[in-house]
């Protein structure tokens, strides 16, 4: 594993754990967000289903 692998590791974790995306960026030492929204996050299952939970529970409420 390369360092900078660590980097989208990290990334996708504080992510993952609701880190404000802004804070993760900042934390990487990128200038602009997008940089970290394109390169340096993934989405995960455990994000793809905490997205539709949510819309489940904002329409059936």
């Amino acid at each position: 594993m390369r360092i900078h692998d660590l980097r989208h590791t990290s990334a996708t974790l504080l992510l993952l754990g609701g880190t404000n995306m802004k804070v993760v960026s900042e934390r990487l030492g990128h200038t602009d967000i997008k940089i970290t929204m394109n390169r340096y996050s993934h989405v995960l299952k455990e994000m793809d289903k905490e997205a539709s939970d949510n819309l489940s529970e904002l329409l059936f409420k």
